[in-house]
């Protein structure tokens, strides 16, 4: 009966960690979902087509300390395109540092010089432009590095932002612990973005011994449920 019962145990671990991998494959789907139905209430102000990128995309300024900061990303060169069907989003990232948020946004965004966007100390800026039920939405991200120094780009980064992505490393509790944080600050800033909880490292985090997954999953889920987030987990190699 015990061979059966820890046999079971693992199947059932199995099968977790295929439906988690499954829910992250259509996590952008139901994010995309998420956000234009929002766009239909009373969020409908906050979105707005982009304008015809200039010959001379403006430079990034960053005011000093206590002024309000603004950040220019430039247009790719498909912007130049018929835009009565564009719908810009804006998108926060942000988490502790070395928990792969940049791998992440290259996997699913791409390279910030390729796509043309923008580095600044602690920032990262990047558009992309994907066509979504017959619309074309362009999205612009907003990677806050995860270091003290880059605190002070949080209230630029999560400013008229319609979902705020908070990161961690599935294999670090601390990084899991100042989630909480992050999301305090997210919220000193922006009350109505949509929140999402994100794992990262997920086929890192499958060798932990299993006590050790189930305990850092379970966290998780208290802190999503807290947040009122959705919780995905990603991995960088799948």
């Amino acid at each position: 009966m015990t061979r059966l019962k820890q046999a079971l145990i693992r199947l059932d671990h199995k099968w977790g960690i295929a439906t988690h991998l499954g829910f992250f494959r259509r996590f952008f789907c139901f994010f995309w979902d998420q956000i234009l139905a929002c766009s239909a209430g009373r969020h409908r102000p906050r979105y707005r087509r982009l304008g015809r990128c200039p010959s001379t995309p403006p430079k990034p300024s960053v005011a000093v300390e206590g002024a309000t900061a603004t950040a220019v990303a430039v247009c790719p060169p498909d912007a130049l395109e018929d835009d009565s069907d564009l719908v810009a989003l804006k998108i926060s990232l942000l988490g502790d540092c070395h928990i792969g948020k940049t791998s992440f946004m290259i996997k699913y965004v791409g390279d910030v010089e390729e796509q043309g966007g923008l580095h600044m100390t602690g920032l990262n800026l990047m558009d992309k432009v994907l066509p979504v039920k017959g619309a074309r939405i362009a999205f612009s991200i907003w990677d806050v590095g995860g270091d003290l120094q880059s605190i002070d780009h949080v209230p630029i980064a999560c400013k008229d932002a319609v979902a705020i992505l908070i990161m961690f490393d599935l294999t670090s509790r601390c990084t899991l612990n100042n989630a909480i944080g992050w999301y305090q600050q997210a919220r000193k800033w922006n009350k109505i973005a949509i929140p999402v909880l994100i794992g990262t490292k997920f086929d890192n985090f499958v060798q932990l011994p299993l006590d050790m997954q189930w305990t850092i999953a379970n966290q998780a889920r208290v802190y999503a449920r807290g947040m009122r987030a959705a919780l995905f987990f990603s991995s960088a190699t799948h």
